[in-house]
C-alpha cells in the first residue's frame, strides 16, 4: 500500500466488504427461518444456556431490555419463546424457548457468528488479541462511544 489515503480507502472497502456479508446472511436466515439476526441471537443464547431473565438476557448478548423485550413479543408470536413469571419471586420474569425453537437451532445450517468463531478460535493468541485491538480502534475511530445505546438495539424484522 502506497500511502495513507490507499490504506485507508482499502480498510472502508473490507469494512463495507463484512457489512455486506452480514446483510446477506441476515437476508438468507429471514428467508429461510423468518428470523433476523437478532431473533437468532436470543434463541441460541437462551437455547444455550437455559432459562434466565430479561434482564440477564440483555446483558449476556449486549442489548437493551427494551430491545430484548421487543423481539421476545415477535418470538413469542412466531411461537419459539415463552416467559413465565417467578415462582418464589413474581416479579421475575424468565424466558425460555419452545421445542419449536429447539428444533431450529438443532437443525440449522452453520451461522455465520458461529462459523466465525470457530475460525477465530482456530487463530493464535497473538493474532486474536491483533484483530480484538484494531477492531476496538476501529470502533473508537468511528465515534461509536457517542452513539447512544439505542443505536444498537436494531432488530428489522419485517413483520413489525
Amino acid at each position: 500500500m502506497t500511502n495513507n489515503l490507499d490504506t485507508s480507502t482499502f480498510v472502508l472497502s473490507t469494512l463495507r466488504k463484512i457489512i455486506r456479508a452480514i446483510d446477506i446472511h441476515s437476508r438468507q436466515l429471514s428467508k429461510q427461518y423468518g428470523l433476523t439476526g437478532p431473533q437468532l441471537v436470543v434463541i441460541s443464547e437462551i437455547g444455550q444456556y437455559g432459562s434466565m431473565t430479561i434482564g440477564e438476557l440483555a446483558r449476556r448478548i449486549s442489548l437493551s431490555q427494551a430491545t430484548v423485550t421487543t423481539i421476545l413479543d415477535r418470538l413469542e408470536i412466531k411461537g419459539l419463546a415463552t416467559r413465565m413469571r417467578g415462582s418464589e419471586d413474581k416479579r421475575r420474569v424468565y424466558v425460555s424457548i419452545t421445542e419449536k425453537a429447539q428444533e431450529i437451532l438443532e437443525t440449522h445450517p452453520n451461522f455465520l457468528q458461529e462459523g466465525f468463531v470457530k475460525r477465530f478460535n482456530a487463530l493464535e493468541d497473538w493474532e486474536q488479541t491483533l484483530i480484538l485491538s484494531s477492531i476496538q480502534r476501529i470502533a473508537a475511530m468511528m465515534n461509536t462511544s457517542t452513539l447512544p445505546p439505542e443505536a444498537y438495539d436494531i432488530d428489522p424484522d419485517p413483520e413489525g
